[in-house]
C-alpha cells in the first residue's frame, strides 16, 4: 500500500468527500428526505458557518503560539498548543471541515449522504491525525502525552 500519511492536504480531502456525498445523494434519490427548503439551507448554513469559525479560531492560536498550521509537515510544530479550541478538541481544524461537511450533508438531504462524512473522518484520522500524534509525541514528549491524555481527539 502506498504510503499515504500527509501527503493529500485535509481540505483536499474534505473537498474530494463533499463530491462523494454529492455522487451518493444522487444514486438513490429515494432516499432523500424532504425538509423544507429554508429548514435545510438555515441548518446546514449554520452548521457550516460554526465549522468555518472552530477552523479560523484554530488557525488564529496556532498563529499566536508562533507554531506551524501546516498538517503536512507536523515535525515543524514549536509547541504543544493547548488554549482555544484546543481545550477540547485535539483538532479543532479538522472537526471544523468535518461540521462543514456535516452541512453539506443536511442540505443534500440524503442520509446516504453521510457516508462521505464517515470516510472524511476515517481517512484524516488514520492518515492525517495517527501520524501528527507520532510526531508530536516525539517532539515533546510527556506534555503533549499528557495534552493527549486530557483532551479528546475529536470531541
Amino acid at each position: 500500500m502506498i504510503n499515504l500519511e500527509h501527503k493529500i492536504p485535509p481540505p483536499v480531502v474534505g473537498l474530494t468527500c463533499a463530491g462523494l456525498a454529492w455522487v451518493l445523494a444522487g444514486m438513490v434519490p429515494a432516499l432523500a428526505l424532504h425538509l423544507p427548503g429554508w429548514l435545510a439551507l438555515a441548518a446546514a448554513l449554520t452548521l457550516a458557518l460554526v465549522g468555518l469559525a472552530l477552523e479560523l479560531w484554530g488557525l488564529r492560536t496556532f498563529s499566536l503560539q508562533r507554531t506551524t498550521p501546516n498538517p503536512l509537515a507536523p515535525e515543524r510544530a514549536s509547541a504543544v498548543v493547548q488554549t482555544g479550541p484546543y481545550r477540547f478538541t485535539r483538532n479543532p481544524m479538522y472537526l471544523g471541515v468535518a461540521l462543514q461537511l456535516l452541512a453539506w450533508c443536511l442540505y443534500l438531504g440524503n442520509p446516504l449522504a453521510l457516508l462521505a462524512l464517515v470516510c472524511f473522518v476515517a481517512y484524516i484520522t488514520r492518515f492525517q491525525i495517527l501520524p501528527e500524534e507520532r510526531a508530536l509525541a516525539q517532539n515533546f514528549g510527556a506534555p503533549y502525552l499528557q495534552y493527549q491524555r486530557r483532551v479528546r481527539r475529536w470531541l
